[in-house]
């Protein structure tokens, strides 16, 4: 799930296309210990809240869905002229918020953990957040890498609107994934 399109990894490219690895390392940093945070945070005990109040995934899940929907809908109807280096780049503190508000995040570390929990012992978690650590970190990083090759390839205005609409789409098609999958459970 961490290498899929998804509303962290969508700026996350756009960053690395504005301002390279260097620059958008916090914001990966922070993205990736975001959800580290989510996950130890459900495993050690706020998955009994979820449990105990299944409309608060839910609602989570509608609302995150929605957000994501809109932001897909303003990338893929972007102005191509815009710049991204108008923005400011992303920080640490927005990649470890971004997770915590993302309903993908959510749904993965709620899976994982109903997988990977033993009763009496947070040994299989720790074990489990550590190999999500690396894989989440190495799959952001990749679109951070790929960020400065769209630079290069994007340099006219036709091309960066059909980037966006690209970005876009993919976004939209996550967002009614997780709609979807959200009403029909």
């Amino acid at each position: 799930m961490f290498i899929s399109p998804g509303p962290v990894n969508m700026p996350i490219i756009a960053s690395g296309t504005a301002y390279g690895f260097r620059r958008t390392f916090p914001f990966v940093s922070g993205a990736t210990i975001g959800l580290i945070m989510l996950l130890l945070s459900l495993g050690l005990g706020l998955m009994q809240f979820v449990t105990a109040y299944p409309a608060f995934l839910k609602c989570l899940s509608l609302a995150g869905s929605l957000f994501i929907l809109h932001v897909g809908y303003k990338i893929g109807s972007a102005d191509p002229e815009l710049s991204i280096k108008a923005a400011p780049c992303p920080d640490f503190k927005q990649g470890f918020l971004m997770q915590w508000f993302n309903p993908k995040a959510w749904l993965a570390c709620i899976a994982d953990i109903s997988m990977f929990t033993a009763p009496g012992s947070h040994t299989p978690l720790f074990l489990f957040s550590g190999l999500y650590f690396t894989i989440c970190y190495l799959s952001l990083a990749a679109w951070v890498v790929r960020g400065p090759r769209f630079g290069v390839v994007l340099d006219t205005r036709k091309k960066m609107q059909r980037f966006n609409i690209l970005r876009g789409s993919l976004l939209c098609l996550c967002a009614v994934y997780l709609l979807l999958t959200s009403l029909l459970t």
